[in-house]
């Protein structure tokens, strides 16, 4: 059973206490009849990250194809899609009325909201484990080898230095997994930070990292992989993925 502290906040999201000319009545915090839609593109780690979260969550959701190339069509780089997500990134949620342009954040709100099956640990310490882990992965390697880096850097540099960049992540990472993983990133319990791990992973081989060395990186991402929730909404499952990657 989850202690009363962690309890508090969900009850407050099945009710709403709402005082109106001096009567008492209930709402429900979050009634909407529509599915959440989801703006995603095929290869982005950021966006599969939350597709993994919401299909562990047994949440149904609309997807709408938002493509990083510009030379794509239903790319983000319009005016239409800047009122959705101002950075013009993916993913972008649409759920209880509200726009969530994040991945992490994202992954936070539907833990708060909808918070069975767990996606973080009740103990404290493995908490924050979990969450050092994501921002390993999501401030210290990822931003460095996306799309706008890459075009920034240049395609005769691109390789390199993304190469540099997860290889530096990674044997970082490869040290605080092995002192706290156990059959997942952290102990036995599937949380956020796997969640984070295997999209990850997909990108250091995209980019063609040595693996190598990181044993307990590669046995996690194995193992992961085998997970229903992984293979359902791998990037080569999606509706915008181009048919020489189609379940590949």
């Amino acid at each position: 059973m989850r202690p009363l502290k962690y309890l508090t906040y969900e009850v407050m999201q099945l009710v709403q206490i709402s005082n109106s000319s001096g009567s008492l009545f209930l709402t429900r915090s979050m009634s909407t009849n529509s599915k959440p839609i989801l703006y995603s593109y095929w290869s982005s780690s950021c966006a599969w990250r939350v597709r993994i979260a919401l299909a562990i969550k047994k949440i149904e959701y609309e997807i709408k194809p938002t493509s990083l190339l510009r030379t794509v069509s239903g790319h983000a780089y319009t005016d239409e899609y800047r009122k959705v997500n101002p950075l013009q990134k993916v993913p972008s949620l649409k759920i209880d009325g509200l726009t969530l342009c994040d991945s992490v954040a994202i992954m936070h709100y539907l833990e708060e909201t909808r918070p069975q099956p767990a996606l973080l640990p009740l103990k404290p310490a493995n908490r924050a484990k979990v969450r050092e882990i994501v921002e390993l992965i999501c401030s210290g390697i990822q931003p460095l080898q996306n799309i706008p880096v890459q075009e920034l850097v240049g395609k005769d540099q691109g390789l390199k230095w993304a190469q540099h960049w997860i290889t530096h992540g990674f044997k970082g990472m490869e040290q605080v997994i092995s002192q706290s993983a156990g059959k997942f990133c952290v102990g036995d319990e599937l949380t956020m930070a796997d969640l984070c791990l295997v999209p990850q992973v997909r990108n250091a081989i995209r980019f063609k990292v040595d693996l190598g060395p990181y044993p307990n990186i590669v046995r996690l991402n194995q193992e992961l992989q085998l997970l229903n929730a992984f293979k359902t909404t791998h990037p080569s499952t999606q509706p915008d993925c181009p048919p020489e990657f189609r379940n590949k």
